[in-house]
């Protein structure tokens, strides 16, 4: 029985999905994206991030529940269209000359992950530019915390951003927390999809046919308070003044958020100084690291 061309265009898809698939699976849960934001869905044109101050503290419970009045921000993020085109010559279809598009498909997962993690690369290196929940820049040196638990009272100006200097910037991160700092809004998943229709218009016209793929969805800023930057050189010294200063951050009302530097994000640039920090167990003269594995080193191509 001879293969006809919808028996090829049917494996062709077939393969170009599975190959796409495939490399999007193997290669997206270790991602940068996927370390530094917790993915939020979407089911809207946008969300809207009601981040009301703190949660309710648990205290003893000795009459009538005391319901906290919050102080409310409201911080909306809109979702936006992204796309990826893969076009199979018709020709190259009837020839069985496709092998090379097993390639291209698994490049073009290969090609949304990179676009995720530079996305997310992006939330760090404008975080000085670049507004959050509160109204403040994401780094920045004024946010406000309030004397009383529900956002009355004086403000304490708190920053999260360690020193003044010039160097490559290098970021510490709290990532135990339910919500990271980092947000991957998800409106729908990342899908291949294929015209083949020999009727329709784009294969009638390019004597082609079109596999894409899209995504919709955005990024945005969680809670400012689980990360820190730093511009100074990244010293031993310096590690421990901004690791010390990310754990004294306070809620509205003053108690300690239990905020602890996880992880530090760095650029390849400075990799070796990073690992002589937290991987060297031991000094020349033998002595003890204190910062040995303190964070985990998150190594980003993308800053």
């Amino acid at each position: 029985m001879p293969v006809t061309v919808d028996s090829k265009l049917q494996s062709l898809k077939t393969v170009i999905k599975h190959e796409f698939n495939n490399a999007y699976g193997k290669l997206s849960p270790d991602s940068f994206c996927n370390k530094v934001c917790t993915q939020i869905a979407s089911n809207s044109a946008s969300n809207t991030y009601d981040l009301l101050g703190d949660f309710p503290e648990f205290k003893e419970w000795t009459s009538a529940r005391q319901v906290k009045d919050m102080k409310e921000h409201s911080y909306t993020v809109s979702n936006k269209n992204y796309e990826a085109t893969l076009g199979v010559k018709r020709m190259d279809l009837e020839n069985d000359n496709i092998g090379t598009y097993r390639i291209k498909a698994a490049r073009q997962a290969e090609a949304a992950i990179e676009f995720f993690n530079q996305s997310a690369a992006d939330l760090l290196k404008n975080g000085e530019s670049a507004l959050c929940y509160d109204g403040q820049n994401f780094f920045d040196s004024d946010h406000p915390v309030y004397e009383n638990s529900d956002g009355t009272g004086s403000n304490t100006p708190t920053s999260n951003i360690y020193g003044a200097g010039s160097s490559a910037a290098w970021y510490l991160l709290d990532l135990s927390k339910s919500l990271k700092p980092f947000i991957f809004q998800q409106r729908e998943a990342l899908k291949m999809e294929a015209i083949t229709n020999p009727n329709s218009e784009y294969v009638f016209t390019n004597d082609a046919y079109m596999f894409g793929s899209s995504w919709r969805g955005a990024f945005c800023y969680g809670f400012w308070q689980q990360a820190l930057i730093s511009k100074e050189d990244l010293t031993a010294e310096n590690f421990e003044k901004a690791y010390a200063q990310m754990r004294k951050v306070t809620k509205d009302g003053g108690r300690k958020m239990g905020i602890r530097a996880t992880h530090i994000v760095i650029p390849p640039d400075l990799q070796s100084k990073a690992e002589g920090i937290f991987n060297v167990a031991n000094n020349a003269a033998g002595a003890g690291n204190i910062n040995y594995k303190k964070v985990e080193i998150i190594v980003c191509d993308w800053l």
